[in-house]
C-alpha cells in the first residue's frame, strides 16, 4: 500500500495522470503543437450529475465504430507517449519535462511557447521530479534502479547534458529535490532502505557537504516535501504519521537547524505545507482541520491562525503563491474531475483556469507560475485525451497547448467517455462513486462481459482520466466500471478512514456492489464478470475471487499481495510501519490478518487468474504473486503469471507495458470472451 495523508494525495493526481507507468503505455514520438484554448476563466462549477438508476445506462450507437478496430489496438494506443513532471527554466523560456518518448522516462526540454522537444538525458532507468536551479546551471532529478524505489539524486546541465550523481547511495533513497532561491543548496528527503523514517537533508553544491535538517525522527513518522522561504532562511516541511490520519507542519531555521511546530492541535488532523508567501510570514497550506475535507488556507506564522481560502466539502488542495504574493493557486477534486483556480487575495475573487472537462493539475517544481508571474504551467487529461502540458497566459486569459500526445491514427471520437454513477454501499453507510464505460453499439441482452476495475493505494481514486487499457478493452467489447470504494481519497476524512483496521472487508463489499450495479444495467452476463486491479487493487481482486467465488468469471491481479503476514515481513520497512498502523499488529491479532489474506482461501477460488508482478517491487514483493499462483496450481486451478525483471511496482518500460496488457487482453478473450456486437465491417 502507499502511504496516505495530505502530501501523498496532493501528488497523487500527477502520478495517476502521467508518471505512473501502468497508466501511460505508448510508442512512436510526440508531436508538439501550439494550440489556443478559447476558454480561460469562469466561476466555480458544481460537480457533474451522477446516474443512480442502472437502467439509465445506455450504449451509444455509432456505425463508424467497429469492435476490435485497429485504431484502438494496444499497439496504436501506445503511440501516445507520456508527459510527466515539469519545471520552469529561470528565464521562463523553457520547460523541462519527463516523457517516455525514447521508451524510457527521461528528461526533455521544450520551448514554453511550443516547439520541438530536445532530449536532455538518456538512460535505461526511469527519471522524475526535475527541478531547475535558479541560476540556470543545473537541473536536479531523481532516478532509481530497475524500479526498486531506491532513488539517487542527479544533476544534469541543460546546456550540454553533463550528468553527475550527487548521492551515490544504493542503500539510501533520496527524493523530492528542491532548490534554495540562491541556487546554492538542494533540499531533499532521505530514507535508508532498512529504515521506517524519512528525514530531510540539504546538499551544498559548492562545498559538497550535507546538512541534516531533521534527525532522530521517531519510528513511523515521515518528514516530507521541503519548501524554502524566498530568502532561503527557512525550510517548511510536513511530518506525517504512518497511519496517514495525522500530520503537522514544521518550520526549520536553516542556519541553526532548529525546527518549530507550527500546527499544534488535538485529535487527528492533516496539515501540509505548500508554499511560503513572499514576505516569509505566512504559508499556503492544505488541511482538513476546518471541516474534515482537505482545503487550502493561509497560515500566519506569527499568530498560527489560518485564513481559509475555501471550505468545500470536496477535496480542495493548495499549490503555490504567485511570485508577487497576490494570487494563490489551488485545485478542486469534485467526484473524480479536477479544476484549477486562482484566488485573488486582496479582493477574495476566485477565477477558474483550465475549463476543459477531465482532470487538470498544476505543473512546475517549486511553483506552477513562471518566474515573472505572467504564466501558469498545468496539465490537462481527459477520458479521451492523454496528459498534455499547457501554458496559461494570465493577462490574455488563454492557454497554449505545448504538447500533443494523441497520435494520428488513434481516433479520439471512437473512444468512450464514461458515465459518472452513484450506488449505495451494501451496509448503507456510503454512496459509492464510480466511472462506467460502455462500448459503442453494445446490446442490452445480458450476454456481455464486464470488468470491475480497481484502483490501488488504497489512498487513491479512480478519476475521469485517460487510460489506454480501458479504451482498448472497451473497444474489444467489455464494459468497465471503476469504483471509488471506501478508504480512498477525494471524499473527505470519514470516507478515507473507513477502511482502517478493516482492509479487505467493507471495501470489498463496495466492489461487490459495483458488480451488482453492472448486472442491473441489463448488459452483462452475470457469469461473465471480471475483477481486475493493480497494487492494493490487485489485493482486492484476490480477496473478491476468494470470498465471493460465484460472482467472478476471471480475475487479473497486477502487483498484488495475497498474505498480510508475508507482505509485512518482506516489504519496505516504511510501508510495513504504515500497514501496522492502518491494519493492526499481526502478532496481536493474527485471526484478522489470516481472515483478510486471500492466500489462506485459495481453495475457494473458482475463477481463472492472471497475475503480473515486477521482480524489484518493494511494495508487493514478487513472492506474493508466486505463492498464490503456486497454491492455486497445486489444487488444479488456473493461475497464469509473469514476473518482469528490472521492474518495480509499476511497469516503466514500454515494451513490458505492451507485453503485460497484451497478456491481459488475450487472457480475458480466452477465458471470458466478449459478446459480438455485430458491428464489425467484414
Amino acid at each position: 500500500m502507499k502511504p496516505g495523508g495530505v502530501q501523498g494525495r496532493i501528488r497523487q493526481t500527477i502520478e495517476l495522470l502521467s508518471i505512473k507507468p501502468m497508466n501511460h503505455h505508448s510508442s512512436s514520438f510526440l508531436v508538439v503543437l501550439a494550440c489556443m484554448s478559447t476558454l480561460a476563466f469562469s466561476q466555480t462549477p458544481g460537480p457533474q450529475q451522477a446516474i443512480t438508476d442502472p437502467r439509465q445506462i445506455t450504449a451509444k450507437p455509432d456505425a463508424n465504430v467497429e469492435q476490435g478496430e485497429e485504431g484502438l489496438s494496444l499497439e496504436r494506443l501506445y503511440t501516445t507517449r507520456s508527459v510527466g513532471r515539469t519545471a520552469w527554466s529561470p528565464d521562463g523560456k523553457t520547460v523541462v519535462f519527463v516523457s517516455n518518448l525514447s521508451g524510457r522516462d527521461n528528461l526533455w526540454l521544450l520551448p514554453s511557447e511550443g516547439g520541438w522537444p530536445r532530449q536532455l538525458t538518456v538512460s535505461d532507468e526511469r527519471q522524475t521530479h526535475p527541478a531547475w536551479s535558479p541560476d540556470g546551471k543545473w537541473i536536479a532529478y531523481q532516478s532509481d534502479y530497475g524500479g526498486d524505489e531506491q532513488w539517487d539524486l542527479f544533476l544534469v546541465s541543460p546546456r550540454n547534458g553533463q550528468v553527475a550523481n550527487i548521492t551515490k547511495s544504493r542503500l539510501v533513497s533520496e527524493e523530492d529535490p528542491a532548490w534554495s532561491p540562491d541556487g546554492r543548496y538542494l533540499a531533499y528527503t532521505v530514507k535508508p532502505k532498512t529504515s521506517s523514517v524519512r528525514e530531510i537533508d540539504v546538499f551544498d553544491t559548492i562545498l559538497h557537504q550535507v546538512k541534516h535538517i531533521t534527525a532522530n525522527t521517531p519510528a513511523g513518522k515521515w518528514n516530507l516535501h521541503p519548501v524554502w522561504s524566498k530568502d532561503a532562511r527557512f525550510l517548511a516541511y510536513t511530518r506525517e504519521e504512518a497511519k496517514g490520519t495525522n500530520a503537522n507542519i514544521f518550520v526549520a531555521e536553516f542556519a541553526s537547524g532548529t525546527s518549530t511546530l507550527e500546527t499544534p492541535h488535538e485529535g487527528e488532523k492533516l496539515y501540509a505545507a505548500e508554499d511560503f508567501a513572499p514576505g516569509g510570514n505566512a504559508l499556503l497550506i492544505t488541511s482538513n482541520a476546518a471541516n474534515g475535507y482537505e482545503n487550502p488556507g493561509i497560515l500566519d506564522l506569527r499568530t498560527r491562525k489560518i485564513r481559509w481560502i475555501r471550505e468545500d466539502r470536496w477535496e480542495t488542495r493548495g499549490r503555490c503563491f504567485s511570485p508577487d504574493g497576490k494570487l494563490a493557486a489551488f485545485a478542486a477534486d469534485r467526484d473524480g474531475q479536477t479544476d484549477l483556480y486562482l484566488r485573488h487575495l486582496a479582493s477574495g475573487k476566485t477565477t477558474r483556469v483550465a475549463p476543459a472537462k477531465g482532470v487538470n493539475s498544476f505543473g512546475g517544481a517549486e511553483s506552477a507560475f513562471s518566474p515573472d508571474g505572467r504564466k501558469l504551467l498545468y496539465y490537462h487529461n481527459g477520458a479521451t485525451s492523454p496528459t498534455d502540458l499547457r501554458v496559461h497566459d494570465l493577462a490574455a486569459g488563454k492557454s497554449t497547448e505545448v504538447t500533443h500526445s494523441l497520435m494520428a491514427g488513434v481516433p479520439a471520437d471512437h473512444m468512450v467517455t464514461p458515465f459518472l454513477v452513484h450506488y449505495p454501499s451494501r451496509d448503507g453507510r456510503w454512496t459509492i462513486s464510480a466511472f462506467l464505460y460502455v462500448p459503442r453499439n453494445m446490446q442490452r441482452n445480458q450476454q456481455n462481459a464486464a470488468i470491475v476495475y480497481l484502483h490501488g493505494g488504497p489512498k487513491s481514486e479512480s478519476l475521469d482520466s485517460f487510460d489506454r487499457f480501458i479504451q482498448h478493452i472497451v473497444n474489444q467489447g467489455y464494459m468497465v466500471i471503476a469504483p471509488n470504494y471506501r478508504g480512498g481519497t477525494g471524499y473527505g476524512k470519514a470516507f478515507a478512514d473507513a477502511d482502517l483496521l478493516d482492509m479487505g472487508g467493507g471495501d470489498v463489499e463496495d466492489v461487490l456492489a459495483a458488480a451488482d450495479f453492472l448486472k442491473q444495467t441489463g448488459y452483462p452476463d452475470p457469469k461473465k464478470l471480471i475483477a481486475m486491479g493493480a497494487g492494493y487493487g490487485g489485493y482486492m481482486t484476490l480477496v473478491a475471487v476468494a470470498k465471493a467465488p460465484a460472482v467472478w468469471g476471471a480475475g487479473v491481479a497486477i502487483a498484488p499481495f495475497a498474505n498480510w503476514f508475508t507482505k509485512i515481513q518482506n516489504e519496505d520497512p516504511m510501508l510495513a510501519e504504515s500497514d501496522r498502523a492502518t491494519m493492526g499488529d499481526p502478532q496481536k491479532n493474527p485471526d484478522l490478518f489470516r481472515e483478510r489474506s486471500p492466500f489462506f482461501f485459495v481453495d475457494q477460488v473458482q475463477a481463472p487468474l492472471l497475475l503480473l508482478a515486477g521482480a524489484e517491487d518493494p511494495r508487493s514483493p514478487k513472492e506474493e504473486t508466486l505463492q498464490v499462483a503456486e497454491a492455486i496450481r497445486k489444487r488444479g486451478g488456473v493461475a497464469d503469471y509473469r514476473i518482469y525483471e528490472n521492474e518495480g511496482h509499476d511497469l516503466a518500460r514500454v515494451e513490458n507495458q505492451i507485453d503485460a496488457f497484451k497478456r491481459v487482453t488475450n487472457f480475458l478473450k480466452a477465458r471470458v470472451p466478449p459478446a459480438d456486437c455485430g458491428c464489425r465491417v467484414e
